[in-house]
C-alpha cells in the first residue's frame, strides 16, 4: 500500500497477530530503545506485544496500533501509567514506512480528546531525547506544550541524554488532524 500525508488512518487494539509489524519497527536501529531488552528479536517482539495488548484500561492504560485500509501497524500510540491525580505517560513509535508524512502526528492530534473525554486524563504528559527533534515536531502538532529540559534524564550505553519534556490539559485548545482518523 502507498501511504500519502492524506491517507486516512483508524486506531484499534494490539492483537496477537500483529508480531511481523513490531518485528518490523524493532529491526529499525533506531527504534532498539523502544522495545525491552532480550536476547532476540522475537523475544523481544513478543514481549512489547503481550505488554502492549494487555493496555486495554485505566490505571495501566492504553495502547492502539495505527493503521490504514490493510489493517497492517503503522505505528504504536500508548497513554500509560495514568495515575490517581489523571495524568497520563504519552508515548509513541512509527515503523519506517510511516515515517515523515504525520501519521503519529495525525493519530495522536484524534485519540488526544478520546484520552480527555472518555478515558477522562486531565493531563498528558510525553518527553523526548532533545537529539530527536521529530518527535518534538509531532508532539506540538498534537496540541503538546513544551515545559522544559530535563538534564542528563535518560542513559543508554553510558551516555547521558537531556530531554524535552511536553504535557497538554484537558482544557487545552483541541488538536486537529489533518487527515481522516478513526477511532
Amino acid at each position: 500500500m502507498d501511504l500519502t500525508r492524506s491517507t486516512p488512518l483508524h486506531l484499534r487494539p494490539w492483537r496477537t497477530g500483529d508480531f511481523g509489524a513490531v518485528l518490523e519497527a524493532l529491526a529499525s536501529p533506531d527504534m532498539d530503545r523502544q522495545f525491552p531488552s532480550g536476547e532476540t528479536a522475537e523475544a523481544r517482539a513478543e514481549q512489547w506485544l503481550g505488554w502492549a495488548t494487555g493496555l486495554i484500561a485505566r490505571p495501566a492504560g492504553f495502547a492502539f496500533a495505527v493503521c490504514a485500509d490493510d489493517d497492517e501497524p503503522l505505528a504504536n500510540l500508548a497513554a500509560t501509567a495514568i495515575d490517581r491525580h489523571d495524568v497520563g505517560w504519552v508515548s509513541y513509535w512509527t515503523t519506517c514506512r510511516a515515517r515523515g508524512l504525520g501519521i503519529a502526528a495525525d493519530a495522536l492530534a484524534a485519540l488526544v480528546p478520546w484520552l480527555h473525554d472518555e478515558a477522562g486524563v486531565w493531563r498528558l504528559e510525553l518527553g523526548h531525547r532533545l537529539n530527536n527533534p521529530a518527535s518534538g515536531r509531532i508532539a506540538e502538532r498534537a496540541g503538546f506544550l513544551r515545559e522544559g529540559v530535563e538534564r542528563a534524564k535518560l542513559k543508554y550505553e553510558g551516555r547521558r541524554y537531556d530531554t524535552a519534556r511536553w504535557a497538554r490539559l484537558a482544557d487545552d485548545p483541541r488538536p486537529k488532524a489533518r487527515r481522516t482518523v478513526e477511532l
